[in-house]
């Protein structure tokens, strides 16, 4: 199959949650059948499908993460590279995957706790130890009064993020991007701010997320709306 061909990537990932039609369906499956790398491809989304649905469906918050499908085809790209090396590192290459399908194909990009409050604490640096090779940090917007605590923990050429952020506008559309210092912008996913109870620590809404972006590059991490608005920044 050339490149032309190898198109169909989104295609693979409908088949595999079983939302083609029948025509698509059949169309789909004549050119799996010749080619190595789809068959492949497919057993793996397939094995994530089984892994997520395992998760209950209130962990996941309303609405993909934008830049969603990009980040999808980034993630098979290196699954698929991946083939070429240790079974290990492969296998940490489908757990970021698996959290990618999360989002773009059953509908979260976050994984978030029920605590939201708001902070005082202006520009810190402080928090609990992060995991060998991780980062913490914790900032607070003076202008916005917006407050975010973050920890990072390095993966195999990307990064997961755990963050508590509070002093949030209730109904506002938000994302979490993790900023390189190239310049790029990567979508750790998105949420709407509910009306949220504090968590027993104060810390604000507890939300995880995944960016591919490798740990020694990760500039910061902020808090915006939909619009762009920047609500806080957490330089790491």
């Amino acid at each position: 199959m050339t490149a032309q061909e190898h198109s169909h990537d989104g295609l693979l990932g409908a088949h595999a949650l079983g939302l083609l039609d029948a025509d698509a369906r059949s169309g789909l499956e004549e050119q799996i059948e010749a080619c190595e790398a789809c068959q492949v491809e497919l057993a793996d989304l397939r094995a994530l499908e089984a892994e997520l649905g395992e998760v209950p469906p209130e962990f996941f918050l309303e609405g993909p993460p934008d830049d969603g499908e990009l980040l999808l085809h980034r993630t098979l790209r290196q699954v698929r590279e991946e083939h070429a090396v240790t079974r290990r590192r492969r296998t940490l290459v489908v757990g970021l995957a698996a959290a990618c399908l999360a989002g773009v194909l059953l509908g979260g990009g976050f994984v978030a706790g029920q605590a939201q409050n708001p902070s005082k604490t202006i520009a810190s640096r402080s928090g609990p130890a992060a995991p060998d090779g991780g980062v913490t940090a914790s900032a607070t917007d003076a202008t916005t009064n917006a407050a975010m605590k973050v920890s990072l923990t390095p993966a195999a050429g990307w990064v997961r993020l755990n963050a508590a952020v509070s002093g949030l506008q209730p109904g506002e559309k938000c994302r979490l991007v993790v900023l390189s210092e190239t310049g790029e912008r990567e979508i750790a996913g998105s949420w709407v701010v509910g009306e949220q109870k504090q968590t027993a620590d104060g810390e604000g809404l507890e939300l995880t997320g995944f960016a591919a972006v490798p740990m020694d590059q990760v500039k910061s991490v902020a808090v915006e709306n939909d619009q762009g608005e920047q609500y806080v920044e957490v330089a790491v």
